[in-house]
């Protein structure tokens, strides 16, 4: 229907203006109204009185004002700007919209319409001479000025051209033989792995799974127990992997592999490249670490700087860096590459260095330099003693101080080897008092009271006396030493009559040395009340070098030969003075065989570090032994105080054993002997009162003597 008014009649001049909100338009627009549908004239209304559009109607504004609407299928509406309203009422034509969007085959007579509505406009609004004039002319002009038509590009939908259906086309014949394609080989793959997926260097791709799975196997399944070559630095190692805890995890390899690839892009690379998958491995944590841990011996530690001594001039060493094995990369390097089977390179971190290089030259010009620029000196009583240059390089060495630089070490005990003997003849050792006897008495002679260089304290000044350029001389620091038993204590140990004597005889020849020698040892012994005294360790080691000599012992029955044999004698004696002193027996062995020229079960054994005698003080006062021997004999006696009278009742020989023979080779380490009988004997010891004459103890020890057998040489 017309759009002009309700009853469809045209706009005539002078008819009733538009006013906002005035009838609706007929089609899905919209009403005339600002902004209100498709026919909105942007707020203008059409004059009153005559039919003048409003200024602000775009069809009458001043000037020329190009039409910037798109006509077309699916412009949808007309809008400001778009349609010229005559001033009497265009006539918009029936059937032009379809819900604000013009149809296909109404577009030509849209267009018409069109037009013939601005030429209604025109000679309806065609002025008079007396309005030729002013704002009337200018409106008439624009009301003749054409607007512009939509040209062929712009009529019809873009997805209708021609050119674009094509390439529609094409794409859609492209889709459809690609997804063909794709179901295709989807279907032809299945089951199969992954076309290019090459696994530590062996080709599986496309294969079928459980045959690829089998040549992997093959390949890979012995790896682990062949050596692999390592290269640590510059150091060449071996290594077993399934030593070192690796194996091929097959799970979790397959499952790096994966199955068949979904996206389509993926597939269609995967003919023309390859995938490398790494293989998964299993790992025993602890014998990787303990497999790491070996090859650390590899390591190189750096060779810090330091100052050393050439020819007694000091020179400064420069670091030398090391490397060690990077424990962490080396771990995931074997872990990742092992399989590969060559050569795997592990990885090496320089090693630390603590000292700078400054600090080194610090040290050779503020300590090393000085140090040997001269003599040092230490004044002692009867003279001095030196330390020259070359001397003190033997001293003064360097190490890290763990702060960047180096400390200067002193070797004390190398300096005082050096100066103690220069000045040993200032020096007096102490001595312990000791006792004499004389005149069937002993007596005290009295201690020394010591003088010796305290060396510790004397070279707390050698670091300042080497570091001096003047003055680099210090006295020595003299101390007196008390002895162990001084002169009132040794008075006071009531040491004033004899207690207990034995003598022993039937030596001769190397026995009588090593039973001389230990006899001087021990003369001048003094035990203090509850002491306990044990031969071995008073003499100490009884070798050539203490003075002893080979000599004849028992070894297993037969005579033989040993360094200090004879000394068991001397036991005997210093045991059975012991014995009847009343002294208590700490712990003695007799021999294995009886020997004639001991009392039977009242004699003793000794082997250095292994069998020893010891008896224990138990009286009120000290004991002093004394020694002395002949060609043939040993007497030992102890004095003290005597307070008990002991005896020795000895029983007879019970249960003898007869000896066996024995048949050695003739040469020097077969003696023959003529073997004697064994038998079990007993002893008592009975200990009474010196005064009262009271019993005190009474103790038997009972031996049993293994016989000696009779050795043949032949």
């Amino acid at each position: 229907m017309p759009a002009g008014g309700p009853g469809g009649a045209p706009h005539s001049p002078g008819s009733v203006r538009h006013a906002p909100g005035d009838v609706p338009h007929p089609h899905d627009g919209g009403p005339y109204m600002p902004g209100g549908g498709p026919h909105a004239h942007g707020g203008g209304s059409n004059a009153s009185g005559g039919g003048v559009p409003a200024p602000g109607d775009t069809a009458y504004a001043p000037g020329p004002a190009p039409d910037t609407t798109a006509y077309g299928p699916d412009s949808g509406a007309h809008v400001p700007g778009s349609a010229a309203h005559a001033p009497g009422g265009a006539v918009h034509g029936t059937g032009a919209h379809d819900h604000g969007r013009p149809s296909d085959t109404g577009w030509a007579t849209h267009a018409a319409d069109r037009e013939t509505e601005v030429f209604q406009a025109t000679d309806s609004a065609r002025p008079s001479s007396a309005e030729k004039s002013g704002a009337g002319r200018q409106r008439w002009e624009n009301a003749r000025r054409s607007r512009p038509r939509p040209g062929p590009a712009d009529s019809g939908s873009w997805w209708r051209r021609p050119a674009i259906r094509r390439a529609g086309i094409a794409a859609g014949a492209l889709i459809a033989v690609g997804g063909l394609g794709y179901a295709v080989d989807a279907v032809l793959s299945s089951g199969d792995v992954p076309r290019g997926v090459v696994v530590a260097g062996i080709d599986i791709g496309g294969m079928d799974v459980d045959e690829a799975d089998a040549k992997l196997h093959t390949s890979l399944d012995g790896r682990a127990g062949q050596q692999l070559p390592l290269q640590i630095g510059d150091v060449r190692a071996e290594l077993t992997p399934s030593a070192a805890g690796l194996a091929v995890d097959w799970e979790g390899t397959w499952d790096r592999i994966g199955g068949q690839p979904l996206n389509p892009f993926a597939r269609l690379v995967s003919f023309f490249g390859t995938r490398e998958v790494e293989v998964a491995s299993v790992v025993d944590d602890a014998a990787l670490d303990r497999q790491l841990t070996a090859l650390r011996v590899h390591d190189r530690p750096t060779v810090e700087g330091t100052i050393q001594f050439q020819n007694g001039k000091p020179v400064a060493v420069p670091p030398v860096p090391g490397r060690v094995l990077d424990t962490p990369a080396a771990r995931n390097e074997l872990i990742d590459n092992w399989i590969e089977g060559g050569t795997l390179e592990l990885p090496v971190v320089p090693a630390p260095l603590t000292v700078r290089p400054e600090s080194v030259e610090r040290a050779l010009h503020e300590i090393a330099e000085p140090a040997v620029r001269g003599d040092v000196v230490f004044a002692g009583k009867d003279g001095d003693a030196r330390l020259t240059p070359e001397q003190i390089t033997t001293v003064l060495s360097f190490a890290p101080d763990g702060q960047g630089g180096l400390a200067a070490n002193y070797d004390l005990n190398a300096a005082a080897a050096i100066l103690a003997p220069q000045l040993a003849k200032s020096e007096v050792e102490p001595k312990d008092a000791t006792f004499a006897v004389s005149g069937g008495a002993p007596r005290v002679v009295p201690a020394v009271v010591g003088e010796k260089i305290n060396w510790p304290k004397t070279l707390e000044q050698l670091s300042a006396l080497l570091a001096a350029s003047q003055q680099r001389s210090a006295p020595a620091v003299y101390e007196k030493v008390e002895p162990k038993l001084t002169t009132e204590a040794a008075q006071g140990l009531g040491i004033v009559e004899q207690m207990g004597s034995f003598t022993t005889s039937g030596f001769s020849g190397p026995s009588g040395v090593n039973i001389r020698t230990v006899a001087q040892k021990v003369n001048g012994a003094v035990i203090q009340p509850g002491e306990t005294f044990s031969l071995n360790d008073f003499t100490g080691p009884r070798g050539t070098a203490e003075g002893y000599v080979e000599s004849g012992i028992i070894d297993h029955g037969r005579p033989s030969t040993a360094v200090g044999g004879g000394i068991s004698q001397f036991a005997t004696t210093l045991y059975n003075a012991a014995y009847f002193a009343g002294l208590e027996d700490a712990g003695h062995t007799e021999h294995s065989y009886y020997i004639s020229r001991y009392p039977a079960a009242r004699e003793a054994t000794v082997f250095d570090g292994a069998i020893d005698l010891k008896f224990r003080n138990n009286t009120q006062s000290g004991v002093y032994i004394e020694t002395f021997a002949t060609a043939s004999d040993i007497t030992v006696r102890l004095w003290g105080t005597k307070t008990v009278d002991v005896e020795s009742i000895t029983g007879d020989k019970t249960k003898p054993t007869e000896p066996t023979t024995v048949t050695l080779p003739k040469g020097k380490d077969c003696i023959a002997s003529e073997g004697a009988p064994g038998f079990t004997i007993s002893d008592t010891r009975v200990i009474k009162d010196r005064k009262t004459g009271r019993e005190v103890s009474r103790a038997t020890r009972t031996v049993k003597y293994d016989p000696i057998p009779v050795v043949k040489c032949e």
